[in-house]
């Protein structure tokens, strides 16, 4: 198709969208540079017109409208994303899910809810509040759940509660010819044919559009007590990592910290805590049972060159804690005056974690850049903010060099490219390295369900 013809196909779509929608079509430039980034370094990428939709039967017809005239479609939700995931690379239509934030029903005694695409982590959790249930995923960001579940996020609760492939036990999907799907059930577990759900949790919108979602809950639980503590090295807080999970100890979170890490959280969240290699742990259970968990870790953490932990039992003290890791990236940030994050993170087993962390950090010995490392060390993943300026040459070509060594390595030591920021327009390189031939059989399902190439075009693999 010519660019002339390309454009008349543009317009005509738009023309019937906005039939369809009136004012909630919108091609202002503010809101299409809004919805045309995410948090990651890379450039904005404008899409065309910004659609703002109401309800599943909606969503159909706005993709119907779509694939009748070839034009992108580009999921948004809250566009925390992290590897440009909502850019529209090739044009098209940001449809926005955000209005779609109803919670449809919550079964307590079977510890499940449903929701719309559109809702808010934080907002569904103080939604549960008075039920005595939580949803557990905590990625950091107050990302909305139909974005979580298309980049299968995780964060700090993983370790003991899994990511969003362990969470959602169904949805309801529009696919790129505008028809609907409904995969899953409320059941805990199926061996009714092709597991559709997780086909579509961790796709990043290029096989169908979620616009609901079956969620597992948990019980919150009677006692929390979460900690920091400090150590003499990496390698020390590691091996502790490492023993603690390989005996059993049920620990609810656990996350790693570098000095600079700490020494930007000090700055930006206000903590005084000594600028070493540091663990925040949380322990989850009965106020007998997390006494004994936090003596067991104490125990097990002295024996690898920790100082005195710090606990924090009451509510206030915890969120302010976890508060302060969750925003170190934008303490990193803080950091650096001027500088964007080139933010970046690999999985490997657990018992190599060690041998990739600290090999990062040797790398960025020889390196004019600063990166701060912070990690879900306990499912061992980790992330590098690499400090840079991409309008500069030489600081993108070094963030480059460094953030692909660190990807090389963690896939030498049998790990992956990305435990949980998915791959997006940022990791496309890696994708054939790590699955070889698997490659070929994604492309295979690609084109047998979006033949157009509408969906999300550009992300996870090169057009």
């Amino acid at each position: 198709m010519g660019e002339a013809a390309r454009t008349e196909a543009r317009e005509a779509a738009l023309a019937e969208l906005g039939a369809l929608l009136g004012d909630r079509l919108t091609t202002a430039q503010a809101i299409r540079e809004a919805h045309g980034r995410d948090e990651s370094w890379h450039p904005v990428a404008m899409p065309d017109a910004v659609a703002f939709a109401e309800t599943t039967e909606e969503v159909a017809a706005i993709i119907r409208i779509c694939a009748a005239h070839g034009l992108p479609v580009i999921p948004f939700g809250a566009g925390t994303s992290l590897e440009g995931h909502v850019s529209a690379v090739h044009g098209g239509l940001s449809l926005d899910l955000t209005r779609m934030d109803r919670i449809l029903e919550v079964n307590a005694e079977d510890l499940d809810v449903r929701v719309e695409a559109g809702v808010m982590r934080k907002a569904l959790n103080e939604h549960l509040r008075d039920t005595g249930l939580f949803f557990p995923i905590d990625p950091g960001a107050n990302a909305t759940l139909g974005g979580m579940a298309a980049t299968r996020a995780s964060g700090t609760n993983a370790v003991r509660y899994g990511t969003m492939r362990e969470n959602v036990l169904a949805l309801t999907a529009v696919m790129a010819d505008g028809s609907i799907i409904h995969t899953g059930t409320r059941a805990k577990k199926s061996s009714a044919g092709y597991d559709l759900t997780r086909l579509l949790v961790g796709s990043e919108g290029t096989l169908g559009i979620i616009t609901e979602l079956t969620l597992r809950l948990y019980g919150i639980p009677e006692a929390t007590r979460s900690g920091v503590v400090p150590f003499q090295s990496i390698e020390g807080a590691v091996d502790a990592v490492i023993e603690t999970i390989q005996s059993g100890l049920p620990i609810a979170r656990i996350e790693i910290l570098d000095p600079l890490s700490i020494r930007a959280c000090n700055a930006y969240s206000k903590l005084t805590l000594a600028e070493v290699p540091t663990l925040f742990v949380e322990f989850h259970g009965t106020e007998a049972s997390v006494a004994e968990q936090a003596e067991r870790f104490a125990a097990i953490a002295s024996g690898h060159g920790a100082g005195a932990a710090e606990w924090a039992s009451k509510a206030e003290d915890r969120t302010r804690l976890w508060e302060a890791r969750h925003n170190a990236y934008y303490a990193a940030l803080a950091y650096a005056p001027g500088k964007k994050g080139m933010v970046t993170d690999v999985c490997v087993p657990i018992s190599r974690l060690a041998e990739a962390i600290s090999g990062t950090l040797a790398d960025l010995e020889t390196s004019f850049l600063k990166a701060p490392i912070v990690g879900h060390v306990g499912d061992g993943n980790f992330h590098m903010l690499l400090l840079m300026d991409p309008s500069d040459p030489k600081d993108l070509s070094e963030a480059t060099r460094l953030h692909d060594l660190m990807v090389a390595r963690a896939l030498s030591l049998g790990g992956t490219s990305t435990g949980e920021h998915g791959i997006g327009e940022g990791k496309i390189k890696f994708l054939e390295t790590e699955h070889g031939a698997g490659v070929g059989v994604m492309r295979a399902i690609k084109q047998a369900l979006d033949p157009k190439g509408i969906l999300n075009p550009g992300k996870i693999f090169s057009a």
